[in-house]
């Protein structure tokens, strides 16, 4: 029996094709639902580890799917229902060629540009005299394209409007949607004791409507700081202390793999896939301030194959 998912291939009612990404398997049905599996996989360093950590794909689809009904006020999103712990299934929608970030702090990809002499990100002037980890006077919209091929590229609004990706009257509601919501995470993180750094949110369209599709405020898609001694370590130039997945890559790192030609991923022991599980289940108490119930793990591609299958039946009954 499997306790964890690494990969699914099921075969549903109405099934128009399957998507594999790196952590998710994505199931049209019909041209009408999307089936969102979060599998078990996990990725670092743009490379998917050969073992899967269980709960990892529950904790994920859990923290996405209270994030959706905690922002559903503010925008529609996706999100018709969770038939299983690690499956969201939502209305098929046409995404937006873009990705919509947004940067309450300086950190990661901001701080390398800064530091890097650059004083405007995606058309966006960052101040000067800031420090990595700093506060924005005001959080900052920096969109990314999909690229084709490699990583996503930094795009700025007048270029998304010349190339004709999103219409101006589309994209002036996306910004909105983007800074309502972040505004709405950043007031639930605090109330955590936590600092919702930056995120990235993705939006589509169906029968003229914008929605809120994938994913929202996980630690797959969203930088987190304690609040607690923030400010101290700002004072004294120290790191900054986050909840992520940064602890997987340390061990890469320290076991001489960084994702280059030719390196090896060292071997992913009992103990260390156990550690990383527990660290999971800690950051979904921390993010949702709720206790983690763990699903049965005795065989989990079977449960969840056969919840969706109850689900579509109920559906199209």
């Amino acid at each position: 029996m499997q306790n964890a998912i690494t990969k699914t291939n099921f075969s549903f009612p109405g099934q128009k094709d399957l998507y594999i990404g790196k952590v998710r398997d994505v199931y049209n049905i019909d041209d009408e639902l999307l089936i969102m599996v979060t599998s078990d996989r996990i990725s670092a360093f743009d490379v998917v580890l050969p073992k899967a950590i269980p709960y990892k794909g529950q904790v994920l689809n859990q923290i996405a799917a209270k994030f959706l009904d905690d922002t559903s006020d503010i925008v529609p999103n996706w999100k018709i229902a969770t038939p299983d712990p690690m499956v969201t299934v939502g209305r098929l929608c046409e995404p937006f060629k873009v990705e919509m970030v947004i940067r309450g702090y300086l950190s990661g990809h901001a701080w390398r540009e800064y530091k890097a002499g650059k004083r405007m990100l995606c058309g966006v002037p960052m101040p000067d005299g800031m420090k990595e980890n700093d506060m924005f006077p005001n959080p900052i919209i920096t969109p990314t394209t999909k690229a084709a091929v490699g990583h996503d590229e930094d795009i700025s609004k007048e270029e998304i409007l010349k190339l004709g990706l999103v219409s101006r009257e589309d994209y002036e509601v996306l910004e909105k949607y983007t800074m309502a919501i972040f505004e709405r995470g950043t007031k639930i993180a605090a109330s955590m004791g936590l600092i919702l750094v930056d995120t990235k949110y993705e939006f589509g369209k169906s029968n003229g409507e914008i929605f809120l599709i994938d994913e929202i405020h996980t630690p797959d898609s969203s930088r987190y700081f304690y609040k607690e001694g923030y400010q101290k370590r700002q004072e004294k130039g120290e790191p900054q202390k986050q909840l992520s997945k940064e602890f997987v890559r340390e061990w890469l790192m320290e076991n001489g793999f960084q994702g280059k030609e030719g390196q090896q991923v060292p071997e992913m022991t009992d103990e260390f896939i156990n550690l990383v599980s527990e660290r999971y289940i800690e950051l979904y108490e921390n993010i949702t301030g709720q206790q983690f119930e763990r699903a049965d793990v005795s065989n989990v591609p079977a449960r969840v194959e056969n919840n969706i299958k109850k689900f579509l039946e109920a559906y199209y009954r």
